[in-house]
């Protein structure tokens, strides 16, 4: 987190929506040139470790939010790091804003830091960096062709990697994480979620909506969405809200879409070179020569096996988070594994069949919507139903460690909460592959 540069964001947007929206559109209305913004505290500068520091971390990004302008915002309570929020963790975090809003007087200056020598400086320049991405977006053909080919997500993917190799390697400091560590560090209690019960609570919720609901204007109203498709003047958000209202389920809606678009799948591509380059620039000799050692283990164990350690990184259920899931490949990649990343959204099922017919010796499971409790172990059993019972299996993301020995009990080899550094987990996925050897 940079306190200034989240500032200098917000100001910049502003400046840049009016510019292309006047340049490209030419409203009729003024009010249109104005943005609008909501803007979330970051979930990833949440840590596990000294978790009391995550209600700082919130309260400067949400004071850099107002500053910089924002209409609406949404302060994340400290516990996300590991689990859904207690109502304890949601009041504090939501009480955040109100003081900000009602007690500091901060929501009573326009633009505060306007006519500061550095903050426009550093809003110019970010106003000239942002242009220029968006010019080259404009000339790939428009941001729905550069999403097709991937684009921003491997440069997303290329930056996060880059920050969590100089967070790793101890060049950029992370409070209880990489320094000025806690050794009583306490853990708090955490919001405990049945997930079988939420699932079977939400089935029969649907089986009384569709059972009182008018089925035949269900089907006729998602014909309408259908054909909205098929035609390029027609509001397909109007005719889904007309569904909507017929109570048709976002399921069935997302359904009759896709009988005319198909349904995208993004491409998975590893960023490679950049995680290794920034660790052996930014670290120490001793964290240099440390992930040099792990970097020959793995060329080692490929030498004996014939081929590299594979590793199959997996979202199962909901879940659509996958920065986390993206910058770990790009790490595991740089230090000589062999990465599959799978498509988001997979069934345990499914995440079993890959990795048996891609041959893998490890499958990756990240969970950050709370499903780890069900869909883990469901893995672990699909797997077993193929005979592969020697893929191990590890677990990452927002977990609580009180579900740590449930899951161990269910097959988990090991289980990497938040702030684990890359080079940990490497090290020890390539120690369990090495004993399997022996």
């Amino acid at each position: 987190m940079n306190f200034y540069c989240e500032i200098a964001k917000l100001r910049a947007a502003r400046q840049l929506w009016a510019t292309y929206v006047k340049k490209m559109f030419n409203p009729k209305s003024q009010k249109s040139l104005l943005l609008r913004t909501h803007s979330q505290t970051s979930g990833w500068s949440l840590t596990e470790q000294d978790m009391q520091n995550n209600v700082i971390r919130t309260t400067i990004e949400a004071m850099a939010a107002v500053m910089g302008g924002v209409q609406s915002l949404h302060t994340n309570a400290f516990d996300e790091a590991v689990a859904l929020p207690t109502k304890q963790s949601a009041r504090t975090a939501r009480n955040t804003q109100i003081i900000i809003q009602e007690e500091t007087g901060i929501c009573q200056v326009v633009d505060p830091w306007g006519g500061s020598y550095m903050m426009e400086e550093l809003t110019n320049e970010m106003i000239k960096k942002a242009g220029a991405i968006i010019d080259e977006v404009e000339a790939k053909g428009g941001m729905t062709k550069c999403i097709e080919d991937g684009f921003p997500k491997l440069r997303i993917e290329e930056s996060a990697a880059r920050r969590q190799a100089a967070i790793d390697s101890g060049a950029e400091t992370i409070v209880g994480v990489n320094k000025y560590k806690n050794p009583d560090d306490q853990k708090s209690e955490f919001l405990k979620i049945d997930n079988e019960k939420v699932r079977k609570g939400q089935i029969s919720q649907l089986g009384e909506l569709k059972a009182k609901r008018d089925g035949q204007k269900v089907k006729e109203m998602l014909a309408k969405v259908t054909e909205a498709c098929k035609d390029e003047k027609a509001n397909i958000l109007e005719t889904a809200i007309e569904a909507a209202r017929a109570r048709a389920t976002l399921g069935e809606i997302t359904s009759a879409m896709e009988e005319v678009f198909g349904r995208y799948v993004a491409k998975n591509q590893v960023v490679q070179g950049v995680y290794y380059s920034a660790y052996l620039k930014d670290g120490s000799k001793t964290e240099q020569k440390r992930i040099e050692e792990i970097k020959k283990r793995i060329d080692d164990f490929a030498a004996k096996e014939g081929r590299r350690p594979r590793i199959m990184i997996a979202k199962m259920g909901q879940d659509g988070h996958d920065r986390g899931a993206k910058v770990v490949a790009t790490g595991y990649a740089d230090l000589g594994y062999d990465v599959d990343i799978g498509p988001l959204f997979q069934t345990p099922e499914e995440v079993a069949r890959h990795a048996v017919e891609n041959d893998v010796h490890i499958v990756g499971a990240s969970s950050l919507a709370a499903g780890h409790l069900t869909l883990i172990p469901q893995l672990i059993e699909e797997l077993k139903k193929l005979g592969a019972n020697d893929i191990m299996v590890i677990a990452g993301g927002v977990i609580p460690p009180e579900d740590y020995e449930t899951l161990r009990k269910a097959g988990v080899k090991h289980i990497f909460g938040p702030g684990t550094p890359i080079p940990d987990s490497a090290e020890a996925m390539i120690k369990t592959l090495e004993e399997s050897q022996k």
